[in-house]
């Protein structure tokens, strides 16, 4: 969401709670208030697809926070966007270490946009030159939080004695299993109760 939508959420939301609950104040007063602002909000969206002037001023413009895989210190402080925040977006973004990251922008509605280096980036099947496997299905969940889901079995032709023998041939039941899903290439993906990771991070 942009700025301009996180704040009429929230107006709006109050607005209609206190319509809901505040039984001090005049309904209709709560009423006109939700329609007036509500009016308001919908015309500054409209007023912010037409010009793109209003919209760079409604809902801000992209920041540029790391360049040539340099860190913006000066653009950061500006839109008081800290390091944390920083990592923390950069690890949602399945990136560890700084120094991969060749560009990252920062959108208007909050998400960091990264572009690694070239070094860096994933090397996809096309850029091999292998043959891509069509998708077979949509992946289908078979149990979770440890209990089956019959609908997604019979609709897709499965039994619990299918189940129970591919549990079997990996020495497992199905009390042992969390989670299970068929995924789009057919193949079975099981996590169990018992992870045996002896120390797991916190």
């Amino acid at each position: 969401m942009t700025f301009h939508d996180f704040v009429s959420g929230i107006t709006l939301g109050g607005i209609t709670a206190n319509l809901a609950f505040n039984d001090k104040i005049n309904h209709w007063f709560a009423i006109i208030a939700l329609l007036v602002f509500f009016a308001i909000s919908y015309l500054i969206s409209v007023l912010a697809l037409k010009s793109r002037a209003w919209s760079r001023w409604v809902s801000g413009t992209p920041t540029v926070i790391i360049e040539n895989g340099k860190i913006l210190e000066d653009n950061m402080r500006k839109i008081r966007y800290t390091m944390d925040s920083l990592i923390q977006s950069l690890r949602e973004k399945d990136v560890f270490n700084l120094q991969e990251v060749e560009y990252a922008v920062l959108e208007d509605h909050g998400k960091l946009s990264v572009k690694k280096k070239s070094e860096y980036e994933w090397v996809t099947r096309k850029d091999l030159k292998l043959h891509v496997d069509a998708l077979k299905s949509f992946p289908v969940e078979l149990i979770m939080d440890g209990k089956v889901i019959e609908e997604n079995l019979v609709s897709n032709g499965l039994t619990h004695q299918w189940l129970e023998k591919e549990l079997k041939q990996r020495n497992k039941t199905l009390p042992d299993v969390f989670y299970a899903v068929r995924g789009t290439q057919d193949k079975l993906f099981f996590d169990y109760y018992q992870d045996n990771i002896q120390n797991p991070i916190d």
